[in-house]
């Protein structure tokens, strides 16, 4: 028994041991806390608003956002989200891909800080005026096929920004882009030669069916956290989509390779380099739109 005790104190105080626990914590992304997400009349415009602008949320788990939550969630009534399970509108606060129940969040899985928030919050800076309507669409793990027209998530998110303008009809308010942070899935030897052509084949979808063909498109790079020979797949995936703005008009990328900061897993971006990208897709979409 002693000689059991001592090799269990080795090994849990080897740097190994203690290496792989404090990723592991650091991986892991925490519930969202209470209170319960707050309701709002998606038919009447908060004080001060006279528009609401609405922008769909698309992509993998980085859009998604494994960041670490804070403790007091957002209440900005300005800045409002469509929940991704139940389609009713409420405050917008992280995890902005809650799938959980909005009052129990019974149900809830690893979502957290992704970089939808912070682009909210630096347009209604921007525009006091402003209201900003979030549709979180993304999916972690997807591939591109599956945001191909016909495909699940594909028809999921157009039937939510058609949802979101039906809803929002009272205000009349305007579909003004889509975010994309996607790629991971894909970079590989195998998927990413056809992976220009799918981007470009979605966004041409999404424009033709939502009647609005220069509808802005923001993409957004993949991080480049992994050691080689993982590397240099992520890196020829992001020069197909910091070249998208050549190829198809009304489109731009954000480059955040050189954001390294990840939750331990040297995939999923932290809660300040999620933010740091949010404010610059919203850099990116007001430059757009002069």
């Amino acid at each position: 028994m002693r000689c059991v005790s001592l090799l269990c104190l080795i090994v849990l105080s080897s740097p190994l041991f203690a290496q792989k626990a404090a990723k592991a914590k650091k991986a892991s992304t925490p519930p969202p806390t209470k209170p319960p997400l707050v309701s709002v009349d998606i038919t009447k415009l908060p004080v001060g608003a006279t528009h609401l602008d609405l922008w769909l949320l698309c992509g993998q788990s980085n859009m998604k956002g494994r960041g670490f939550m804070p403790e007091e969630p957002k209440k900005d009534p300005r800045i409002v989200m469509m929940h991704k399970k139940d389609d009713q509108w409420y405050l917008a606060r992280h995890p902005l891909h809650l799938v959980g129940d909005a009052k129990t969040f019974q149900g809830h899985d690893n979502a957290g800080v992704g970089p939808g928030l912070a682009f909210a919050e630096v347009l209604a800076a921007q525009d006091k005026t402003a209201a900003i309507g979030l549709v979180p669409c993304a999916v972690g793990g997807s591939s591109i096929k599956l945001w191909q027209k016909g495909a699940k998530l594909y028809e999921d998110a157009l039937r939510r920004a058609r949802l979101a303008l039906q809803t929002t009809a009272p205000v009349k308010a305007r579909l003004r882009g889509i975010l994309w942070l996607q790629g991971e899935a894909n970079a590989n030897a195998q998927e990413r030669p056809q992976y220009a052509e799918q981007l470009r084949s979605m966004i041409t979808s999404f424009r033709a069916d939502l009647a609005l063909p220069d509808l802005p498109f923001i993409a957004c790079t993949i991080g480049e956290m992994q050691p080689e020979p993982r590397l240099s797949d992520l890196k020829a995936m992001n020069e197909i989509l910091l070249a998208l703005p050549k190829s198809v008009p009304h489109t731009g990328c954000v480059d955040a390779r050189d954001l390294k900061t990840h939750i331990g897993d040297s995939v999923h971006f932290d809660t300040g380099a999620q933010e740091e990208i949010g404010r610059r897709f919203a850099a990116k979409a007001l430059s757009l739109a002069q």
